[in-house]
């Protein structure tokens, strides 16, 4: 009979980061029951709140990133730094792990270090096709690297990388026998091209503006739309909801296997999560790259699907004047959305949580 498992995971900050992790926990707990999982994210952060409410415990640290708008907040880093390690390590003591898994995200750079110092075997999942620093600088002491794209090894030594994928949620692998009643949730009473409108779990300010900008132009082509716009801009576009019969508004949109069920194109970031998803719902797909993100890592993640011919790409800056057009041209041209969903649904991988937590399970059987 296998010995019960302790695994920590830690990092959150988005539900890019937290809800692979749950998948990662729930793929642990299928292979291994009995496992014992508890989450690490930053205090004041989505994490806390959206892993309790998957069932799991979380401990929290008090630890940001790097501000971009106020250099003078970055001042205080090195010390919160420090003591999120510390506290890490009160953590790991504690809770005495066999493994470690990082996802990305604030909390998880102090404590895979902490756990690296305290010879805790540990693992990191890069989500992106362009790795941020901390994870560059933690693949030198980590055991194991799992990636999403092949050619990681420009960043990371060759043989530590497993090639699993992006763990995305499981109810958005069978979507076909969903749509019905997914027409009936967002309350579509009849057949329409519907766009999906993602600009990840915060939302996204350029898309929701070119968007708001485009309505009338997505109305007069009989064009429905499903949109998230985050909590900043809700308000207003539940203003414009009550112009146009063909618009449903959601702050966030907690059945995304209903959202994606209903669209026949998606309007969204290039967040590395977001298009793992994309990837396995085989939506044909607009991408607006965020640029404020570290290394422009959402440019490249695009690029990878662009360069397959698997998705198209507007830039940022470009989105308010083309998005619309954009949007109107893929509703009218069911021959390019057949190509970008056929060459979409080429990249998927659709068992990566399984693939990580055999990797993690290996790890505790090395310790």
């Amino acid at each position: 009979m296998s010995r019960q498992l302790k695994i920590i995971i830690s990092g959150g900050g988005t539900g890019g980061h937290i809800f692979p992790a749950i998948a990662i926990a729930r793929a642990l707990e299928q292979m291994r029951p009995g496992t014992e999982i508890l989450f690490v994210g930053a205090n004041g952060r989505m994490e806390m709140e959206k892993v309790p409410a998957a069932g799991y415990k979380i401990q929290g640290l008090d630890i940001a990133g790097i501000s971009r708008s106020n250099m003078l907040k970055n001042f205080s880093l090195p010390l919160k730094v420090l003591k999120s390690v510390n506290r890490a390590k009160e953590i790991i003591s504690q809770f005495n792990p066999d493994a470690i898994v990082g996802v990305g995200g604030y909390a998880s750079g102090p404590t895979l270090w902490a756990g690296i110092r305290k010879h805790i075997p540990t693992l990191v999942q890069e989500q992106n096709s362009y790795p941020g620093v901390t994870n560059k600088i933690l693949s030198r002491h980590v055991k194991k690297i799992c990636v999403a794209y092949p050619g990681m090894e420009k960043f990371f030594p060759k043989n530590k990388i497993i090639v699993t994928g992006n763990p995305v949620r499981q109810d958005i692998a069978e979507l076909q026998s969903k749509r019905n009643a997914a027409s009936e949730y967002f309350g579509f009473k009849d057949a329409g091209f519907t766009v999906l409108v993602i600009g990840g779990s915060l939302g996204a300010r350029t898309i929701n503006e070119s968007i708001a900008a485009s309505l009338d132009l997505l109305a007069k082509n009989n064009i429905r739309l499903v949109w998230q716009t985050g909590k900043h801009y809700y308000t207003q576009a539940q203003e414009m909801q009550k112009k146009y019969t063909n618009i449903r508004v959601y702050d966030f949109i907690s059945k995304m296997d209903y959202a994606y069920a209903v669209a026949d194109a998606v309007v969204s970031r290039a967040g590395a999560i977001s298009l793992s998803e994309l990837c396995i719902t085989g939506l044909p797909s607009i991408l607006v790259p965020s640029p404020n993100v570290s290394e422009d890592h959402q440019t490249k993640n695009a690029m990878e699907l662009v360069n397959h011919n698997a998705a198209l790409m507007i830039k940022d800056v470009s989105a308010q004047s083309e998005l619309g057009n954009a949007v109107v041209k893929l509703a009218k041209d069911k021959t390019m959305r057949e190509s970008l969903s056929k060459n979409i649904s080429a990249l998927a991988i659709k068992d990566s949580a399984v693939r990580i937590a055999n990797e993690v399970i290996a790890l505790t059987e090395q310790k």
